[in-house]
């Protein structure tokens, strides 16, 4: 790990270039991102205990006025967009596979874990006056200011969760954050840079959004179909059936099935629908959805417990297929 010096975030060999990790003075360094959206080198902020919060506001999230996205929608190659992309991770908890459906997971803002909902209300249903995290046992947050102060915590940390959380908070208006979409975007723009495994990839499914709806950009459906592209390639099963309704309505059947088909292997029920929607119509064969329906039962398989379905049992904010 090595400070860039413009964004000043430890980060890792890969988020370099060759020439920027070999420089021996930190004061210099810029990762691929800085140097990229033309940050500058700019001194860190000095931080204290009693304005840490206010500090790491001010200065990661106001740095975020200079920064400069890169609009240069490169499409991907076949090669790149059809790769299936890594399974989830597992719960820490439990250790299986986590569920790709939103409500079947939460992230932990005070030790950054992502828990599956099936151990969320075990844990509930133990602790009932306490209410601990079910990873690190520390109390939860009970007000927007403690949910702000832990969030920006983690946010200092370079936890690519927490800063898309964060952007989301920009977006919402939540935990007592201003809205601001253009600050948001930023933020999911650097969550994206920050992406390592996949159940960090909203950021660029949300930036895909925004293209779509013009929501603190103009209108671009071709940099909404990148940005899903990016979503996708990441393991986001939402932006995968998304790049496949683009290509049905386009009229390319063919790929869109390649897209509903690694969907379906990922978890998304919107998916199979639209698989069973073009093996009705005749435009799938009986063999492609018999193998979608097959790889759809795998999926269940591996995610599937008693614990996850009392949850969703509990209420449809737990459901998690």
């Amino acid at each position: 790990m090595k400070l860039c010096a413009a964004c000043h975030q430890d980060l890792p060999k890969d988020k370099y270039s060759k020439k920027q990790w070999k420089l021996g003075a930190e004061c210099q360094r810029r990762c691929t991102s800085c140097v990229r959206d033309n940050r500058e080198v700019q001194l860190a902020p000095q931080l204290n205990n009693n304005s840490q919060s206010a500090a790491i506001d001010d200065g990661f999230v106001n740095s975020l006025e200079s920064m400069s996205i890169n609009d240069n929608a490169t499409p991907l190659s076949d090669e790149e967009l059809f790769k299936m992309p890594p399974p989830n991770e597992d719960c820490p908890i439990c250790f299986l596979r986590m569920p790709s459906l939103e409500t079947g997971r939460k992230y932990s803002v005070c030790c950054g874990k992502m828990i599956c909902s099936g151990c969320i209300i075990a844990n509930a249903m133990i602790d009932i006056d306490k209410q601990l995290c079910p990873f690190c046992r520390t109390p939860n947050s009970n007000s927007d200011k403690e949910m702000r102060n832990s969030l920006l915590n983690r946010v200092k940390m370079n936890d690519a969760k927490a800063v898309y959380n964060l952007g989301c908070g920009y977006d919402q208006g939540k935990y007592g954050f201003p809205q601001d979409y253009e600050k948001a975007l930023k933020l999911w723009h650097r969550a994206g840079d920050l992406i390592e495994n996949t159940t960090s990839n909203k950021a660029y499914f949300n930036i895909a959004i925004a293209y779509l709806n013009g929501r603190g950009v103009a209108v671009d459906k071709k940099k909404a179909q990148y940005y899903l592209e990016l979503a996708a390639t990441r393991g986001d099963a939402e932006a995968r059936y998304n790049l496949g309704i683009f290509e049905k309505r386009a009229g390319n059947v063919d790929r869109a099935l390649k897209h509903f088909m690694i969907g379906v292997e990922m978890g998304n029920t919107d998916s199979l629908s639209a698989f069973r929607h073009l093996f009705k119509v005749g435009r799938a064969t009986k063999d492609d959805y018999a193998k979608a329906l097959r790889a759809h039962q795998t999926y269940l398989d591996e995610i599937r417990s008693d614990q996850r379905d009392q949850a969703a049992a509990v209420h449809e904010e737990f459901k998690y297929y």
